[in-house]
C-alpha cells in the first residue's frame, strides 16, 4: 500500500530524530485493536459534495489520547470474531453506529500499525456507507463527533506544521486541517493513507 505524506511523522526538534516507518505492526506481545474508517455520503445528500469520514474527539481524562481527534475504535475483546468485529462493536459503542440501517459496506483492511506510547497493535477498517449514519456520541468516551471531508486528506491536501511539548522534549509534526479541528499521530497516518489509495479516483 502507499505510504501516508512523510510529513505527518513527528520529529523531536531537539535531536532531529524523525520516529518512523509510518506503518509499522509492532510486536506480538502489542495489545490488539481495530478503528472504523467509515466513507459516507455528505450531509447535504447532493451526490456531487465530497464524502465525507466519521471523526471523533476522545473525552479527555489525562490518558495517551485523552482530547485527541481519533477514529471511532479501540481495544479487542475476547467475544470479537476479528478486527472488522471490534472495529464495528467500538463504533457502535461510541457513536451508536448502526451498520444495516447506514447501508455500511466493509472494503477490507488498511495496513496495521503500533502506538508505542500505549502499545495498542491497531488495525485500521475501511467502510463505505450507502445512508449517512445517524449518530450520536457517547458521554464516557466522545466529547465530539466530526465529519471531515475524505478530500481533507488526498495527496494534495494541505498540511499544516505544528510544534507542541509532548511528555519531556518538544516535537514537529504535520497535521490535516479540517473544520473545528486539526488531525494528527495515527489517525492522520491512516487517512493520509487513504488518500493516497483514493486520490487518482477522486
Amino acid at each position: 500500500m502507499p505510504a501516508p505524506p512523510a510529513a505527518l511523522m513527528p520529529e523531536r526538534i531537539d535531536t532531529g530524530e524523525r520516529r518512523g516507518p509510518a506503518i509499522l505492526s509492532g510486536p506480538e506481545s502489542a495489545r490488539p485493536a481495530a478503528v472504523l474508517v467509515l466513507i459516507a455520503p455528505a450531509r447535504d445528500g447532493d451526490p456531487a459534495a465530497d464524502a465525507e469520514v466519521l471523526l471523533i474527539r476522545r473525552v479527555d481524562r489525562g490518558g495517551h489520547h485523552g482530547g485527541q481527534i481519533a477514529l471511532p475504535g479501540g481495544r479487542a475483546e475476547p467475544e470479537d470474531a476479528d478486527p472488522t468485529a471490534t472495529a464495528l462493536r467500538e463504533a457502535g459503542e461510541e457513536v451508536g453506529l448502526d451498520p444495516v440501517a447506514a447501508g455500511v459496506t466493509v472494503l477490507g483492511q488498511l495496513e496495521q500499525f503500533w502506538i508505542p506510547v500505549s502499545d495498542y497493535r491497531v488495525t485500521p477498517i475501511l467502510a463505505v456507507a450507502s445512508r449517512r449514519p445517524v449518530v450520536r456520541a457517547s458521554e464516557d468516551e466522545v466529547a465530539e463527533i466530526l465529519w471531515a471531508p475524505l478530500a481533507s486528506f488526498l495527496p494534495d491536501a494541505p498540511i499544516e506544521i505544528v510544534e507542541a511539548d509532548v511528555l519531556d522534549f518538544r516535537i514537529r509534526y504535520g497535521a490535516y486541517p479540517i473544520p473545528g479541528a486539526e488531525v494528527w499521530g495515527a489517525t492522520a497516518r491512516i487517512l493520509g493513507q487513504l488518500g493516497a489509495i483514493v486520490g487518482p479516483d477522486m
